[in-house]
């Protein structure tokens, strides 16, 4: 095993460019990943990579001998898929992404029944509301909301999930309730936005009676935590777009109100992401199915 595990840990270092962010994701120090990379070249006879103090790249070698070992462990990975299909009794690791509400609201609840289910099976969870690389990451799933960019990745649908715009009663008190998307640019509303780093859309896309535009709104809020600007918008800082999910205790309270409510938000999707390979193996499997089935009619229209 160790010389499968010192081939984990050069694929790693490989797609991360980084001994300390392969240790973190292996959860193993950088002097054990360091010395796992240097017993690989001894056995190889070659250096895999260039090492600086401030740059690691790797040599032709290295790009050749990771096309390699990605073959190599996936055929580790398909066979043991195989057996825990025969045996039924997935084990392992699994990493799952998911978008912040998402995750909080809808994943998370699921885990521990699932483990529960499944023992021999390790769960490691990652939120955040940006895009995520199944592959640099080392991901088997990924729950998003939108449109996936990579079209060589498999998406299996949940939901179209309706959204809404919405603000506190304080904030449209004090600035009035826009009637439609032309009032949020025209009455300058401040308007609560999504970004993170890579982001290149920065207009809402709302549904008029001519069909979806796009509308420039505007606003000095910004965050990459979905869940941060719905806090803003408790505070009455401005109009929050949200899936109706997550902010539907909100609005039955009366905290937030529907705006805007001539031109809504077109429907988002909701769909796991996974490359072939995982989608094979049976706990990859097991958790999207088991999490699809509890949370599908959480989403929909109501």
């Amino acid at each position: 095993m160790s010389y499968l595990d010192n081939i984990r840990t050069f694929v790693r270092v490989y797609e991360l460019g980084s001994m300390s962010a392969a240790g973190r994701d292996l959860r193993i120090s950088s002097a054990v990943t360091s010395a796992r990379i240097s017993q690989l070249e001894e056995h190889l006879g070659v250096r895999l990579f260039q090492r600086t103090t401030r740059s690691l790249t790797p040599t032709e070698q290295g790009k050749s001998f990771y096309r390699g070992a990605t073959e190599i462990l996936e055929a580790v990975e398909s066979a043991e898929a195989q057996i825990a299909s025969i045996t039924d009794n997935p084990r392992g690791s699994l990493y799952v992404a998911a978008p912040l509400g998402v995750g909080r609201r809808l994943i998370a609840p699921q885990v521990p029944a699932f483990l529960e289910a499944y023992p021999e099976v390790s769960l490691r969870l990652r939120l955040t509301d940006r895009k995520v690389d199944l592959t640099t990451e080392g991901l088997d799933l990924a729950f998003f909301l939108g449109q996936p960019e990579d079209s060589n990745l498999r998406i299996r649908k949940i939901a179209d999930v309706p959204r809404i715009l919405c603000a506190s009663p304080d904030y449209v008190a004090r600035r009035g309730m826009p009637a439609d998307g032309d009032a949020l640019v025209a009455q300058n509303h401040e308007c609560l936005s999504l970004r993170f780093p890579g982001a290149t859309e920065f207009r809402w896309r709302l549904v008029t009676p001519e069909g979806p535009r796009r509308f420039a709104v505007k606003g000095r809020f910004e965050s990459d935590d979905g869940d941060v600007l719905t806090d803003w918008a408790l505070a009455g800082q401005g109009i929050v777009m949200k899936p109706v999910f997550e902010v539907s205790e909100h609005l039955a309270s009366g905290a937030l109100v529907p705006v805007a409510t001539a031109t809504p938000p077109e429907q988002i999707q909701m769909a796991c992401l996974f490359t072939h390979r995982r989608r094979q193996d049976p706990k990859t499997r097991l958790f999207m199915e088991f999490v699809i089935e509890r949370i599908g009619d959480a989403v929909r229209p109501a």
